[in-house]
This record gives C-alpha cells, sequence and structure tokens, in this order.
C-alpha cells in the first residue's frame, strides 16, 4: 500500500464521518464504554470491528499473533485486566480464524528465533488435545480443529484469571469462544462448555 495514499483516505474518512454527522469526532474525546474485549489474531485478512460491524468506542480490541493469552504475557494479561477492572466489559471475546499462520507455524519443525517461545504456547495446545488431533487423518481438519482448541485453552486462560474471577462473582460477565472462516466470511461460535471443562480443574486455578 503507498503510504502517501493511507493520508488521502483518511482524508476522505473524515469528510465522509462529519458530512454525516458534524460533530462525529467531538462525541470521541468523551471517552469509550465498550461492553465487549475482542482478543483476536494480528493477521491482516481478519478486521475486528469489520467482521462484527461494530463502531468506535463499541469494543476494546487486543490482537497478537495466534489470539494468545498467555499468563506470562504482561501485554494480554494488561489488557484482560484493564478492560475487566476499569471498563467493566460485560462480554470477553477470543476470536481464532481458520488458515491462521501462527498455528500452522507452531505445527512446523523448524526454529523460528524469537518466535519459538510465542509459538510454544500453541505446541502446548496441541500436547493437551494430542489423542484427538492425532486421530484427525486429513491435515487440514487437523489444523482447523488445532485452531478451535487454541481458542478453547485462551478462553480457559481468562477464565483462570484473579479479574475475571472477581468480575464473575459480582457481575454479568461471559466469556466467548469464536472462530472466524476466511472462506465464507462467518464468524463462528464454538459453543465452549466451560463449565465441563473446567469441573475437574477449577480447584486448582479458583483463586477468589
Amino acid at each position: 500500500m503507498n503510504i502517501k495514499q493511507i493520508f488521502r483516505n483518511n482524508e476522505e474518512w473524515i469528510a465522509e464521518k462529519l458530512k454525516t454527522d458534524a460533530d462525529y469526532f467531538k462525541k470521541l474525546t468523551y471517552g469509550q464504554n465498550p461492553e465487549v474485549l475482542y482478543i483476536g489474531c494480528s493477521d491482516s485478512r481478519v478486521t475486528a470491528e469489520e467482521l462484527m460491524g461494530a463502531g468506535p468506542g463499541e469494543v476494546f480490541v487486543h490482537r497478537n499473533i495466534a489470539n494468545m493469552v498467555p499468563n506470562n504475557d504482561l501485554n494480554a494479561q494488561t489488557v484482560v485486566t484493564y478492560a475487566i477492572k476499569y471498563l467493566k466489559v460485560k462480554h470477553i471475546i477470543v476470536c481464532g480464524h481458520y488458515h491462521c499462520g501462527g498455528v500452522k507455524a507452531a505445527m512446523e519443525s523448524s526454529d523460528l528465533g524469537l518466535l519459538n517461545p510465542w509459538l510454544r504456547n500453541i505446541r502446548d495446545v496441541y500436547r493437551l488435545h494430542k489423542e484427538e488431533l492425532d486421530s484427525i487423518e486429513e491435515e487440514h481438519d487437523r489444523y482447523d480443529r488445532l485452531v478451535e482448541l487454541n481458542v478453547q485453552e485462551q478462553c480457559v486462560n481468562v477464565i483462570k484469571t484473579a479479574d475475571y474471577q472477581k468480575a464473575y462473582s459480582e457481575r454479568a460477565i461471559t466469556v466467548h469462544g469464536w472462530v472466524f472462516d476466511v472462506h465464507s466470511g462467518k464468524l463462528i461460535d464454538l459453543k465452549i462448555d466451560f463449565d465441563d471443562i473446567l469441573k475437574h480443574i477449577m480447584e486448582i486455578y479458583r483463586l477468589i
């Protein structure tokens, strides 16, 4: 993309917004009050607000490679804390996508330097679900299922946090696991039963 074109696009975007609402940018200065935290992949094909049809101020967004929420990543953890404690979001969405380059890279036996410790988190997801994944014959289907299971495990990582557990005991807040299908453009709710997943292990992770 031409850098100069970006600034021309910006000018056109400003003009378009002001044409429909002369106070559009004034309203943005009033602050934000999103009800949703969206944790997604940094992939350039997956634009959070656009695929949900959301406008400015409606969604608090965090993106990284393969939509991860590792317990030792201060970036992801501070986003979760801020969204829960200060923005008081009602919904936390972890959204993966099929054909995820991060998930594919994690399954390849190669030294990727600084990416190694990050991708090891995805390899750990494979280890946890190795029996199910190894039973899937088609490689394409195995990758798709790993994308889904990675979303599931990152949702569980959110639930393990003290901030989420405290909020859950005090008000209505829900974690959702979604996948974006790049072939169709559809958002898919994985309808994960977290109560069933956590019933045998939550006593280990319960903090509140």
